[in-house]
């Protein structure tokens, strides 16, 4: 009797944490193949995984483009934050080793500050135990879309003239 009353615990806790799982809300279209498969994601917490393709091979000894590995954190920290108006404005990156074709790439995001419409988001990425990248993510969320928010002095006045 006890185990059917454990099992029907166990039961209600699965299906809480089904309720619980977190929606993509940002970078919907994004090609996960280049910029890393979404592995797990929580409020505030993402890892990805990235398999390395021949598309990103810089040199004839497999070296992998920097910019691929740089483009999978991108993705993660804009997924930690998981707002859909979320935009990158500043970085603070390193890589520390490099990644060659046939390399998988882990890749492990987490919200460390939120201020008002701030996010700062620690990227962390792995070739198996070694880490080969590491970043601090400066994102920001926006009312509207990044391309749909009026930028410039010439667009107001283009519209106060048409008002």
């Amino acid at each position: 009797m006890a185990d059917e009353i454990l099992k029907d615990e166990d039961l209600e806790l699965e299906e809480y944490q089904e309720e619980q799982q977190v929606m993509i809300m940002t970078h919907t279209r994004i090609n996960q193949e280049l910029n890393g498969e979404v592995i797990k994601i929580e409020n505030g917490y993402v890892e990805l995984r990235l398999e390395t393709l021949p598309e990103m091979v810089a040199d004839d000894l497999g070296l992998i483009h920097g910019g691929f590995v740089f483009s999978a954190a991108d993705y993660a920290a804009m997924l930690a934050v998981n707002e859909p108006n979320v935009v990158l404005v500043a970085s603070d990156c390193q890589f520390l080793s490099p990644v060659k074709f046939h390399d998988t790439v882990n890749v492990v995001a987490k919200v460390r500050h939120k201020e008002g419409r701030k996010r700062n988001v620690h990227v962390m990425a792995y070739v198996l135990d070694i880490k080969v990248f590491e970043g601090e993510f400066k994102t920001v969320v926006t009312d509207k879309h990044v391309l749909k928010l009026k930028l410039t002095e010439d667009e107001s006045k283009e519209e106060s003239s048409v008002l």
